[in-house]
């Protein structure tokens, strides 16, 4: 019976990947002055893959872009400003600000487009996430951040709100390719009751439809977004550990040393596309 119920769910999934709604060729600008690039040519480690990368917003619906277009309209901008409070607040045994190291929060313009990257000190790759908390910590005397909520992923939604329009581009060679190597394998692993890797849908199917949603390349260069679906900012191994969870795998957590590697994979896999965030998607 076991067995049956799997099939069942693995056929269910299967069909609606007949359905063709590929993606559109319409212009992201935000505020009508900041242009993104939202599709170019595939970088060269992935252009045996695929020829071009595109941006998540090509696969939304009309009324789903024009909220990112427009910081009116879009609700991640809420968390934003919840930031840029944060950004002045002094915190900790130091008494110190983000501000009173960092400056303004536009002098950070740029920081978000490299991240994940190799920290020497650390001994390993960052993410921005465990970056800001390696600020609080270790120069504020203030308490970690919860990875991927709250404070913590406002404030990576803040850091990149002000690198909008920058080319992505992570280093993926020296020292950090061992985890960009890491990340990878786990990209096309198969893994789960359903049996299906990261690119089963983002690689060979994107394009298609699955369960009324229409399945994008998977990049995540608009992250964090704003998911319509849940109402609030979703951070990226958070929607790893979803995606993961939809094979009925057993997951990993959010700032795990196997989620920092795939982060680093997959922001790679989007090099030269504008960082975006905080995107707007269903």
């Amino acid at each position: 019976m076991k067995y049956k119920a799997i099939t069942a769910i693995a056929a269910l999934l299967a069909l609606p990947m007949s359905a063709q709604a590929g993606p559109d060729d319409d212009k992201l600008v935000i505020n009508g002055e900041i242009e993104m690039v939202t599709k170019t040519a595939a970088p060269a480690h992935l252009q045996d893959a695929m020829d071009e990368v595109m941006s998540g917003w090509h696969f939304r619906s009309d009324e789903t872009q024009a909220m990112e277009a427009d910081d009116f309209d879009n609700p991640g901008m809420v968390f934003v400003e919840k930031a840029l409070g944060a950004w002045e607040t002094a915190e900790g045994s130091e008494g110190k600000s983000c501000a009173d190291c960092h400056g303004a929060v536009e002098d950070m313009a740029g920081v978000k487009a490299t991240y994940p990257k190799w920290n020497e000190e650390a001994g390993g790759v960052r993410t921005l996430q465990m970056q800001m908390n390696a600020c609080r910590t270790e120069r504020m005397g203030a308490e970690a951040w919860k990875y991927d909520a709250g404070a913590a992923i406002e404030m990576e939604a803040m850091l990149s709100s002000v690198s909008r329009g920058m080319p992505v581009n992570v280093a993926i060679d020296g020292p950090a390719q061992a985890t960009w190597e890491k990340g990878k394998e786990l990209y096309y692993t198969r893994t789960g009751q359903l049996d299906l890797s990261c690119a089963s849908c983002h690689e060979e199917n994107y394009g298609n439809m699955i369960r009324a949603d229409h399945l994008s390349q998977g990049q995540i260069n608009g992250f964090p977004t704003y998911r319509l679906k849940n109402a609030k900012l979703n951070g990226v191994h958070s929607r790893f550990k979803g995606c993961i969870r939809d094979t009925r795998a057993e997951t990993y957590s959010p700032g795990s040393d196997e989620f920092v590697a795939l982060e680093l994979y997959v922001t790679s896999r989007g090099n030269g596309l504008s960082v975006e965030g905080p995107s707007v998607r269903n």
